[in-house]
């Protein structure tokens, strides 16, 4: 299964896989949660800042390259949620509404970038054990919840690795010559995604 684990020695590198999750959830909450203000873009835009430079994921610039990653993966959702708000709320509520969406993404990342698949899976499983009592599935519940997690920042990736290979080739931009080759990449992605889910036993 492609992962986005980055290997660190910062505090969440250290942190249980479970306290972690707790931790994300509260940051993204807490993001989410701010007011349409312009102050509050600016909270949301350090909260992602200050979370990337103390996680310790060793890019060589105090994590903000990997942000720069991040944030440049994320540039068509940060462009269509800024237009569609512009249009209707006017440019605060836009840029904050937009930031606070941007922030809490990145903040979610922190946790694929510095918790393996495995611990992750197995937090998510013995969080919802408990349920299991009411007839609740948590290994296949647990199983959705980390492909939730771990595929959609791994796509992002992959597009983001199509387009550096076809600017180092000097290829034309454009979407029909970007397609062929994500789409290539994403069904390789599901296939060894599907081996790894089928040698942990899922069905």
């Amino acid at each position: 299964m492609l992962s986005l684990y980055r290997p660190g020695d910062g505090i969440l590198h250290r942190m249980p896989a479970g306290p972690k999750l707790l931790l994300v959830l509260v940051a993204v909450l807490a993001v989410s949660l701010l007011p349409s203000q312009w102050w509050a873009a600016v909270v949301a835009a350090a909260a992602a800042v200050v979370a990337y430079a103390v996680a310790g994921l060793r890019d060589g610039m105090l994590g903000m390259r990997e942000l720069a990653r991040a944030t440049v993966a994320l540039r068509w959702l940060i462009v269509v949620t800024l237009a569609a708000q512009l249009i209707f709320l006017g440019p605060e509520a836009a840029v904050s509404n937009t930031a606070r969406v941007t922030a809490a993404v990145l903040l979610a990342g922190l946790l694929v970038l510095t918790t393996r698949v495995t611990a992750l899976l197995d937090a998510v499983e013995r969080g919802l054990r408990p349920l299991g009592r009411l007839g609740f599935d948590s290994e296949r519940a647990a199983v959705l919840l980390t492909v939730t997690f771990t595929t959609i920042p791994v796509l992002a990736r992959l597009a983001s690795e199509v387009r550096e290979a076809q600017r180092a080739r000097g290829g034309r931009p454009g979407l029909r010559f970007f397609a062929v080759p994500f789409l290539i990449l994403s069904l390789k992605h599901a296939d060894q995604l599907g081996e790894a889910l089928a040698a942990r036993g899922v069905r």
